[in-house]
């Protein structure tokens, strides 16, 4: 699945309707003064966030959405009609800004989440708000103002428990192909994936997550090298990740420890949230090796990381050790969801750190 998150769109509320310019005609009413009415005001623009959009693909079909007009007044002081607000469905996780100042005007985080973007323009005043004592049969009319126009930009970063974390080639779009039914693109180049890709894992009855497949990263990613900060927004709203490291490189030259500092160097360069969120070492392609000595040379990553969180040895292309992988991640979040209903605990206390058989 492509995952376009970025597009850019015009919004035009709709117009206020002109004041209407009426005087009574009643017989036997000589004097019947003025009576037209106020326009209707214009529709206003909102977007609300709604499940079931991936994407911002439509928004690169139609950019420009526009709300309906105010009516014009009528005559016996009759307001107008105002126009229908227009109401532009998003993804959850839509972050809004104004594409000619920068400013963010809103992130619709949760289903059922509205933004006003454009307000509607006030309906024109008729003739017979203008009457007084010393213009009885006034003839002025308010025009009705203009809606508000803008264009914003729209930015869909991936909202997933898990992100997949690593360098190109590290196995990410394998593991997911594994433990989901996500179907991502797999070769063996550098770059292979360049959208993110959503997989729901499920562990069990009512038991399950998403994971995204974001793809990997080199060093100065965080400065734009290579896919650069691109990906690396759709890392912040997850709440684990799963740092990969490829234990058995193509590359004679390639050294996994090296690789990984590199890329933990790149995550506290981006932001010091991202780098502050949880984080799990999954040494990856345990397949390559015997068994004896993928369980040394994972260890021997473990020690010269320092690593001290929960850390586990699989194989994306076999699913060896997938599973059990899987479990640790849904009791961990699970006891997230727990704790933010009790007193707090280290996450990693309810979590297996020993390297987990392949």
């Amino acid at each position: 699945m492509k995952f376009v998150d970025e597009a850019r769109i015009k919004v035009q509320a709709g117009s206020g309707g002109r004041g209407s310019t009426s005087f009574r005609r009643e017989k036997f009413v000589p004097l019947g003064g003025p009576d037209g009415g106020d326009g209707g005001r214009g529709g206003s623009v909102f977007l609300r966030a709604i499940p079931g959009i991936n994407t911002l693909a439509d928004y690169r079909i139609e950019r420009t959405w526009r709300a309906q007009h105010g009516e014009p007044g009528g005559a016996s002081d009759c307001t107008g009609r105002g126009g229908d607000d227009l109401y532009v469905p998003v993804p959850v996780g839509t972050t809004v800004r104004d594409a000619e100042t920068g400013e963010q005007l809103g992130d619709l985080t949760r289903e059922g989440d509205e933004l006003a973007v454009a307000r509607g323009g006030k309906g024109g005043w008729g003739n017979q708000r203008f009457k007084s004592s010393t213009n009885r049969a006034p003839r002025q009319f308010g025009p009705g103002l203009p809606g508000e126009k803008r264009s914003l930009e729209l930015e869909l970063k991936v909202i997933a428990d898990v992100g997949l974390l690593g360098l190109p080639n590290a196995g990410k779009s394998t593991l997911i192909r594994a433990v989901s039914a996500a179907r991502p693109r797999v070769a063996d180049y550098p770059f292979t994936t360049l959208y993110p890709n959503l997989g729901v894992v499920d562990v069990g009855q009512h038991r399950s997550f998403v994971m995204a497949d974001i793809p990997g990263l080199i060093e100065g990613a965080a400065e734009g090298a290579g896919l650069g900060i691109r990906f690396l927004k759709h890392l912040q709203r997850t709440r684990v990740l799963l740092h990969l490291v490829d234990m058995a490189p193509v590359d004679p030259d390639a050294d996994p420890v090296k690789d990984a500092r590199a890329i933990v160097a790149e995550l506290k360069k981006f932001s010091k949230e991202l780098a502050a969120k949880p984080r799990w070492l999954v040494i990856n392609k345990s397949d390559l090796l015997p068994e004896a000595e993928a369980q040394k040379r994972a260890r021997a990553i473990v020690r010269s990381l320092r690593f001290r969180g929960p850390h586990f040895l699989i194989s994306g292309a076999t699913g060896r050790g997938t599973r059990e992988l899987c479990e640790k991640i849904m009791e961990f979040l699970e006891q997230q969801a727990r704790e933010a209903h009790g007193p707090a605990s280290p996450a990693e206390e309810t979590v297996d750190e020993r390297p987990a058989s392949a």
